[in-house]
């Protein structure tokens, strides 16, 4: 049940209906009609933009058109007010009973409710995380972990075909770097000194990377040259390294469906099928860039290379994919790996980067939209930096990883749950302060805590009623119950904010939000442990009364309470506590 969406059913059926008779002219637009919360609550329950988006194309001043929608929608016994403001916003206030039933619709559709036909079954590819496997993930991977993996939530709630796939870069001098990395630690593991030149990883992870080197190798590399030993020490840390992803990831509640590698690019023909693709379309061409800005020209050498015309889809230079010696750009491999995505037959990618990945948003957009012919979509989801702080200070880095605090050091600390729900309390192009203080203390200002207690509160109030008034608090038997108990104003703002979950969930869906989710689950929160608190000062705000009829509408209202704030619980991928200790 989506209240928002059947009065804007309502108001579009009336427009048609005033088409019909003349009031207003025939075959107006109404997809930009919009029926949603008015700015101000004291205002009403809803507002709606009808009239002011259909003055201009049907010649007539808003108020007018309002004032016949108004008279329209008085008939409807849901609306109890039709009130029009300023230029010709229509504001509408419904009967209480409409909001009643809203309660049982929530115990009748349990975790469903909410759930949206939006998607369509558009097949969705999200690739996230990302990382090089070259070491643990750190706290910026564990921000797009979270991002990426309740986005994906959200979008299959909302009724598309999801696919998380994690792109291994595998493929790059980075590897290289790892193995040699990795060689110096087998050479430790023998009970040599390892030799951690500047640019190699010094981090200690790679210590039993050595240990498992030695294990399978003995000492049969220690003398032989790096041509010999590099690929096949390259292979075995890169797979303990996204073995240790891997646990990483399943530590913070992540799991991939797809697992692609770049490495696997090379050498099949992929990376040549997608430029010959857009040779096709004669998007490649032989050609000089200018030299970059800021260099002098004696710094710079030009030399023909191929090109993509990128410029043809709004970026600022054509780019370079294959260099004047014939290897390929670091770019030629992106081109080739969305070209996969674009064959697998997804309707819409979704790519969440760090930050630092600005300047490849516009290039990645224009290979997808060439690729596809612009069938596909591609939307790029910018991750800013996380800040750590505990007693007002910056966390020193880990030990272990030896440049940054890892994933793992966070999970350890404060739990998944924790971790997942505070990277989603900032929009994903803002930065964060996880602040370790904060995330432990039972306050409001730990909107952790705060929605979680508001869950356990309602618990609480399922075991007393079972085990002091013996009352039947499953869904069935509360969703029989007389909601016209449920009249008080702090009762029916609490039974608002749940009718704004389904149209909360399609708004999240279509803007790729998901901290919207979590924004919502801290409004609910608020809301609910106000109408409690109320309860302490007015007895017939509480819970449980004399009156087990009266009592089992409140119930009802407080377990639809918890239903709501599990179902977003479970899109931000964090597990609902029954009790607070």
């Amino acid at each position: 049940m989506n209240l928002f969406a059947d009065i804007r059913e309502l108001v579009v059926a009336e427009l048609e209906a005033l088409m019909a008779a003349g009031a207003l002219p025939k075959g107006l637009d109404l997809s930009a009609v919009a029926v949603e919360p008015p700015r101000d609550a004291g205002h009403g329950d809803m507002a709606t933009n009808a009239a002011m988006v259909l003055a201009k194309p049907a010649g007539m001043q808003p108020r007018a058109i309002a004032d016949l929608l108004a008279v329209k929608l008085m008939e409807d016994p849901r609306v109890a007010g039709a009130d029009v403001a300023g230029p010709g916003f229509l504001n509408l206030r419904l009967e209480p009973v409409a909001w009643q039933g809203l309660v049982r619709a929530v115990l009748v559709q349990g975790a469903d409710f909410g759930r949206s036909t939006l998607g369509q079954g558009r097949r969705v590819n999200v690739e996230f995380v990302s990382a090089n496997p070259t070491g643990p993930m750190h706290v910026a991977h564990a921000r797009g972990a979270v991002v990426g993996d309740a986005l994906a939530a959200l979008l299959a709630f909302a009724g598309y075909a999801v696919t998380r796939e994690y792109y291994i870069n595998d493929g790059g001098g980075q590897v290289d770097v790892l193995a040699r990395s990795a060689f110096e630690r087998y050479r430790e593991a023998h009970g040599l000194s390892p030799e951690i030149a500047e640019g190699l990883y010094p981090g200690d992870y790679l210590i039993p990377v050595g240990e498992a080197l030695k294990a399978k190798y003995g000492d049969s590399l220690l003398d032989k040259p790096e041509s010999v030993w590099l690929a096949d020490v390259r292979t075995f840390a890169t797979d303990m390294m996204m073995a240790m992803i891997r646990e990483d990831l399943a530590a913070l509640g992540v799991k991939m469906d797809v697992y692609s590698s770049e490495k696997a690019l090379y050498g099949t023909g992929q990376i040549e099928a997608a430029i010959e693709r857009l040779k096709g379309l004669g998007l490649i061409y032989q050609g000089v860039l200018e030299p970059p800005k800021g260099k002098a020209p004696e710094d710079w050498e030009a030399r023909e290379q191929t090109l993509f015309r990128s410029t043809s889809f709004g970026d600022d230079q054509d780019r370079p994919v294959q260099k004047s010696d014939g290897s390929w750009t670091y770019f030629a491999p992106d081109i080739a790996y969305h070209y996969n995505k674009v064959v697998r037959g997804f309707d819409e990618l979704i790519n969440i980067f760090g930050a630092d990945h600005s300047g490849y948003v516009k290039r990645l957009k224009a290979v997808v939209s060439a690729l596809s012919e612009n069938r596909v979509s591609l939307d790029i989801k910018l991750i800013q930096l996380v800040k750590l702080l505990k007693g007002g200070e910056i966390v020193k880095m880990s030990k272990r990883a030896g440049t940054f605090v890892t994933l793992r050091d966070l999970i350890d600390e404060v739990g998944p749950d924790v971790v997942r729900f505070v990277m989603l309390t900032r929009k994903n192009d803002v930065a964060l302060d996880f602040d370790f203080d904060k995330v432990t203390e039972q306050s409001k200002d730990n909107p952790v805590f705060y929605v979680q207690y508001a869950n356990a509160r309602v618990n609480s109030i399922l075991r007393k009623a079972r085990a002091e008034a013996g009352m039947d608090v499953t869904d069935a038997a509360l969703s029989a119950a007389h909601l016209s108990h449920l009249g008080h104003e702090a009762e029916l703002e609490v039974i608002r904010k749940l009718g704004e979950w389904p149209r909360l969930v399609e708004i999240a869906a279509k803007g790729h939000e998901p901290h919207r989710v979590a924004f919502y689950l801290y409004e609910l929160a608020s809301d609910f442990h106000g109408l409690w608190n109320r309860g302490n000062d007015d007895d017939s705000l509480r819970f449980i009364q004399a009156d087990n009829a009266i009592s089992a509408a409140k119930i009802a209202l407080a377990r639809a309470t918890g239903v709501v704030i599990c179902a977003g619980l479970g899109i931000l991928g964090v597990t609902p506590v029954e009790e607070m200790r």
